[in-house]
């Protein structure tokens, strides 16, 4: 309960800081990862786009800050307080403007630290040591260790890990699963609507290997000339309007935007990637477009990537599109299409610093158009894996808001682990 919290700096309870290197090393085409502040997001490292470096830079970078598993990396600056938990196996370097923050385990259950640098009392402290700089907000190494805590004892540190890490690893899970069915669906995309792999192999006089022979009686045995050079003999070349219709957001009043949650979510660009609105409008329009699951959204400006919304229902904000498959099209197979011609927008656009995709991009979009029952096998197999993953992120996020429900709650002593209903946080 409250009662028995000890009241302690983070010095006092066997917490120490270990600094980065002031330094940035080369990058590396392979290697081991580099971490820097943008890898910090909700609590996890993101890998995806990591910096790599070589093994000697590795070996030199982590003579003082060597990461280890439960160990926690801080970010002193631009999002100062964030953090994210070193998991287990992971080999990787410290980038500049964070440290470590490690428990010896005497008063702080190693496992547990990760919890305690979410909770209110470590966001007090953040708000009473930050130095409010004309560019970037910041910690000091030097004020970091007298944060003080309240702490529970360890046996109820340690139920409340499992209990909170049950709910993340869960929360991971999906995600990994997410991860391997969108792989899955591209490769098999790939396979047969870019590389023409059945095509190829029947062209060669042989039966191809991966597929039953009924899936393999609707690929034809020769290729024809087309103005995206061989495609298979009866397919053709069109516009993407032929597999899709285009919905564009609408423009809505910043006056009444909100962050009380007040009225529904709105969808900007930035908004795409977590799945979480951060404003809310009270403004309707009948020429707005409310983005469901499983629907594809684009964003127009900065950054050109087609994601499968998994989040709720919320209105779509100008300059951020769908791509809304037409009858005989799935999500699968429209988002495949367009993944090509949204990256070959995104280097040209780069390449001449207007980074901007417009109608008129979208007009010149041509796309391959395989015979119907190629198609519609492909959605067979493929489109119950978006379905799943749309599924996955909507399990995750109830989740998520039920940990970060749990959370405050477990670490003032409010809630005893022990008053949990174990099917309340049985991750499903």
């Amino acid at each position: 309960m409250a009662g028995d919290r000890e009241h302690a700096s983070l010095r006092e309870a066997g917490v120490s800081l270990i600094d980065c290197d002031h330094r940035t090393p080369l990058a590396a085409d392979a290697g081991y990862p580099y971490i820097a502040i943008p890898q910090i997001k909700e609590g996890r490292l993101d890998l995806s786009g990591v910096r790599r470096i070589s093994p000697e830079h590795f070996a030199e970078w982590t003579r003082k800050a060597k990461p280890q598993h439960h160990d926690v990396i801080l970010s002193r600056r631009c999002n100062p307080g964030e953090t994210a938990y070193v998991p287990a196996g992971l080999e990787c370097a410290l980038g500049q403007n964070l440290v470590l923050l490690r428990s010896d385990g005497k008063k702080i259950f190693p496992p547990f630290l990760r919890w305690l640098l979410h909770g209110p009392d470590w966001w007090e402290q953040v708000g009473k040591f930050i130095n409010v700089g004309a560019i970037f907000n910041s910690l000091k190494c030097a004020d970091i260790p007298l944060f003080k805590m309240r702490l529970p004892p360890l046996a109820e540190q340690k139920a409340i890990a499992a209990v909170l890490g049950a709910l993340d690893d869960k929360i991971e899970l999906n995600r990994r699963m997410n991860a391997t069915l969108e792989a899955m669906a591209r490769a098999l995309f790939q396979s047969w609507f870019v590389d023409f792999d059945p095509v190829r192999v029947k062209l060669d006089g042989r039966p191809p290997a991966a597929l039953d022979p009924a899936t393999s009686a609707l690929f034809p045995a020769h290729f024809q000339e087309s103005p995206l050079g061989h495609i298979p003999q009866g397919w053709r070349v069109d516009s993407v309007y032929e597999i899709a219709d285009v919905i564009y957001g609408a423009p809505f009043a910043s006056a009444l935007f909100n962050a009380h949650k007040i009225g529904k979510p709105l969808v900007r660009i930035r908004d795409l990637y977590d799945e979480n609105p951060a404003i809310f409008t009270t403004e309707t329009l009948t020429k707005g477009y409310l983005l469901k699951p499983g629907d594809i959204a684009v964003g127009m400006d900065g950054e050109f990537r087609a994601h499968l919304w998994g989040g709720v229902e919320s209105w779509l904000n100008q300059r951020v599109c769908v791509f809304a498959p037409k009858h005989g099209y799935s999500a699968a197979f429209v988002r495949n299409s367009i993944f090509a011609l949204l990256a070959q927008v995104e280097a040209t656009e780069t390449a001449t610093t207007v980074i901007h995709l417009g109608k008129n991009e979208i007009d010149r979009f041509n796309v391959n158009v395989p015979d119907g029952q190629v198609v519609n096998a492909f959605n067979q197999v493929c489109q119950p894996w978006y379905d799943r993953i749309v599924a996955n992120k909507q399990q995750s996020r109830t989740l998520a808001t039920l940990r970060n429900t749990l959370l405050p709650k477990l670490l003032s002593g409010e809630l005893s682990v022990n008053e949990l209903n174990p099917n309340q946080v049985a991750a499903p």
